[in-house]
């Protein structure tokens, strides 16, 4: 006796099974890339942008933020292998890795400050604070305030270490310094550069132009991703893809106001002005696709290594091979 009706049931069993194992395959977990952030850095932004947008996803992976209290801590999860990427300048990049570390660099931000005085400040140019108190956040080897130094020393051949005072502190402290006239001028990272430009005060001079000046490719990142060389050879598409997300966040909030709005509660703008400063003062720092120009980057350390001297360069005076990832 023929039963057809079991030949009919097996058909559908055999298609529940193979729609079942390509739905298996379809939520097969992708893999995981840490990067470790300050808790309130900026490249947060990016990277919740590569997130609810999906290019982590789209490009192979799923991104995982590790927030930490401050670079140092960053450094040493990166050197402990605890990340598999954190965003630091290719100066730390570079005594790493001529120490033996196998890190490698790929551009995040051109992104840089100047240096601001009240609005109501007779002052117009370096010249007009000689004499005067500065302020400047990240310390002696800050890297705008070597550029700047190196650039008032080219157009007077004064230095300005030598002919002003200055006020090394925090980017908060140098921020409160300024608005409160204990110094005449200020030096800050350009996110708190962009705050207090919105709260009315004036730029002198940015570092950027600063650059240019000295025959510096302003264009030059400072930050950027940094990277393992075992990990990107185990894990080329990995890292082509965390490259593509990084581009394609980027072009995003180039383009699309509407796109930082999920951003601003993470952005700290106390007002409309800020927030607006803080998205275009990003927007100024998305860095040409592609790695580092090699070449540009040995002349800019070449200037900030004559004025920082060892406590900036470590004892390097030739960038190592290997430093800026090609992205291939």
């Amino acid at each position: 006796m023929r039963f057809p009706w079991i030949g009919r049931i097996a058909g559908v069993v055999a298609a529940v099974l193979v729609q079942a194992g390509a739905g298996l395959a379809q939520q097969a977990p992708l893999p995981v890339v840490t990067i470790g952030t300050l808790e309130n850095g900026t490249v947060n932004w990016e990277l919740r942008t590569i997130q609810d947008r999906g290019f982590d996803r789209e490009n192979g992976f799923e991104l995982r933020m590790q927030p930490f209290a401050g670079n140092p801590a960053t450094q040493v999860a990166m050197q402990g292998g605890q990340v598999d990427a954190i965003v630091s300048d290719w100066i730390w990049v570079a005594i790493q890795r001529a120490n033996g570390a196998p890190f490698t660099f790929w551009p995040y931000s051109t992104a840089v400050g100047g240096l601001v005085v009240p609005a109501d400040s007779p002052a117009r140019s370096l010249e007009d604070l000689e004499a005067e108190r500065i302020g400047i956040a990240g310390g002696p080897v800050d890297k705008s305030w070597l550029i700047l130094r190196a650039w008032h020393r080219q157009q007077t051949g004064r230095d300005l270490a030598d002919v002003t005072q200055q006020v090394f502190g925090a980017p908060p402290m140098i921020q409160n310094a300024a608005e409160t006239g204990q110094v005449a001028g200020a030096i800050n990272f350009w996110h708190f550069m962009a705050k207090m430009q919105a709260a009315g005060m004036r730029e002198v001079v940015s570092v950027s132009d600063a650059a240019k000046g000295l025959g510096l490719d302003p264009g030059t990142p400072l930050l950027g991703y940094v990277l393992r060389d075992d990990w990107v050879a185990a894990n080329p598409d990995l890292a082509r893809g965390l490259a593509r997300a990084s581009r394609q966040a980027k072009d995003l909030l180039a383009s699309d106001d509407a796109a930082w709005q999920a951003l601003r509660p993470m952005m700290g703008a106390d007002t409309d002005a800020e927030f607006a400063a803080l998205r275009d003062g990003w927007r100024t720092g998305i860095p040409p696709e592609g790695p580092v120009d090699a070449g540009d980057a040995q002349s800019l350390f070449s200037l900030l290594a004559d004025l920082g001297g060892d406590d900036l360069t470590g004892g390097l005076t030739e960038l190592p091979q290997g430093l800026f990832w090609q992205g291939e």
